[in-house]
């Protein structure tokens, strides 16, 4: 049996007809293959973080530390759960976030450690002590997104722009308008226009006596259901108060986080003559849903206009 012989002119025609099946592949391909994926690694994006600050990549990010309980659950919303490499302490949600390793938290953190894991973005609480953080980042050349929603919008603004980082904007515009989609319904049922408002006390800590004002996030979800925060006015973000100045201002409810199987109002128990006591509204809710700007705050305002209607109601 003869082997066939290749001559130089046959082995250039050769050569020719593989790259031109080569190029007719590719061309096929490009009529099936969406740019936004064909082309995904190769398109810079841009957006502004909660600090006005432009965040720009060079490309969607493939590897993301993230340094708050609530960015980790905003980034797992907006399709980039995949892409984290690292996580802050606390970080219990979703379920797949426990098997992320953890880098520790804006209180004891290794910069040294997060440089070298080589993140194409960080995202950082941005309030407090996380700034100088957030500047400790910036100055090893590391992209930052500080994240702070102060209101729903915020939230759901939040998941558009992570996931427009880490190239999931699919994913990311779904899961806010599905966002959207239950504020506006819980707003169709809870908002009211008529009754008078449920004067609030909302009780972040017990000692020292610590509150929230009206600048943050859970003020705008007791505006949805139709309450007040009493110290809305004051003007740090979580001012300390007295127990005298909440018996004063006389509340129609007191709210708090915590353990439910635990009595948090022990100490308001004595004072009788505190609506809140008289009238036994005092509700316990789940701490997550509370105290981080994230996907959940939409069922920590359902459980607070639901325990709130009751209180409207007597």
């Amino acid at each position: 049996m003869r082997l066939p012989v290749f001559s130089p002119n046959r082995a250039m025609n050769w050569m020719r007809c593989t790259r031109q099946l080569t190029c007719l592949l590719a061309l096929i391909l490009s009529l099936f293959v969406p740019p936004s994926v064909a082309f995904a690694e190769q398109i810079e994006v841009e957006v502004k973080d909660d600090a006005g600050r432009i965040v720009k990549l060079n490309h969607p990010a493939k590897r993301i530390i993230s340094l708050a309980p609530h960015a980790t659950e905003l980034l797992f919303t907006a399709g980039a759960g995949a892409a984290i490499i690292g996580v802050s302490d606390y970080s219990n949600f979703p379920e797949q976030a426990k098997k992320i390793p953890q880098v520790g938290s804006v209180f004891a953190l290794d910069i040294e450690r997060i440089v070298a894991l080589k993140p194409d973005l960080v995202v950082v609480w941005g309030t407090g002590g996380a700034k100088i953080i957030a500047k400790q980042l910036r100055d090893q050349h590391l992209a930052v997104f500080e994240s702070e929603p102060r209101n729903f919008e915020t939230v759901a603004t939040s998941i558009e722009r992570l996931a427009q980082l880490s190239g999931t904007a699919a994913v990311g515009d779904k899961a806010a308008a599905a966002f959207r989609a239950r504020l506006t319904q819980l707003k169709n049922t809870y908002e009211r226009e008529k009754k008078p408002p449920v004067r609030v006390f909302y009780q972040v800590w017990h000692q020292p006596l610590m509150t929230l004002n009206s600048q943050h996030l859970v003020s705008e979800m007791l505006r949805l259901c139709g309450a007040e925060n009493i110290f809305g006015d004051l003007k740090e973000i979580s001012p300390t108060v007295s127990a005298e100045a909440v018996i004063a201002a006389n509340p129609d409810a007191i709210v708090t986080t915590g353990d439910v199987n635990q009595d948090q109002f022990a100490q308001w128990r004595p004072f009788s003559q505190l609506t809140a006591v008289k009238k036994s509204q005092l509700f316990v809710i789940q701490d997550d849903w509370m105290s981080r700007p994230g996907p959940r705050v939409l069922d920590g305002a359902e459980a607070l206009c639901r325990h709130l209607s009751k209180a409207n109601s007597k």
